[in-house]
């Protein structure tokens, strides 16, 4: 009978150092870092109104575009709201500064700026309210012209740089905050 090259004693001793070998990596790829995972929702930061306001008035709206949420607050501060939201495509889309509610609109209609046509000459002229309108079932209008927040339909929107400088939000969470949002609310976009 011939012997095996590999002996019992030099298995158990090669796993042996295996084994340690591996205990002493894993500390060193323990201490790696990973690189950061950023999620739409886990990316939410917190504001206070009084970073931005010098009273709540009628109510207030932070619209965060780096975090892509909306800060509502009523108008005595006992319900703070955080919504996920859609904004602007581009830097050059987006419009900061401070603003207010005007107007709303249960089921809005939707007119493409001329701007928008010229990037999509495709887009209808005018769309009446219903489901393939992309101002979804509510809208509120700021101060400055074709400038809203409102619902969408196309709920992959949300949490994305997708609009051409409104703010969306998926249809439920428009319709709450539009019924707890008074026209005049100041409006402050990050």
């Amino acid at each position: 009978m011939e012997r095996s090259p590999i002996s019992r004693r030099s298995l158990i001793l090669g796993g042996a150092a295996a084994g340690i070998a591996t205990g002493l990596a894993a500390p060193a790829l323990a201490r790696e870092p990973l690189a950061p995972v950023r999620r739409n929702v886990s990316s939410f930061v917190t504001h206070d109104w009084r970073d931005h306001f010098d009273s709540l008035g009628k109510g207030v709206i932070i619209e965060d575009t780096v975090s892509r949420s909306l800060h509502h607050w009523n108008a005595d501060g006992t319900d703070y709201r955080v919504y996920p939201t859609s904004v602007p495509m581009t830097d050059e889309l987006t419009r900061r500064g401070y603003s207010k509610i005007v107007r709303k609109r249960v089921g809005p209609d939707w007119t493409p700026t001329e701007n928008m046509k010229k990037a999509n000459p495709d887009l209808p002229d005018y769309m009446p309210p219903g489901p393939d309108n992309p101002l979804g079932t509510h809208a509120m209008y700021l101060t400055w012209p074709a400038y809203l927040i409102h619902g969408t339909h196309d709920t992959r929107k949300i949490g994305r740089r997708s609009s051409s400088g409104c703010f969306g939000l998926y249809n439920p969470m428009i319709e709450e905050l539009f019924a707890i949002t008074p026209i005049g609310t100041q409006v402050r976009v990050l």
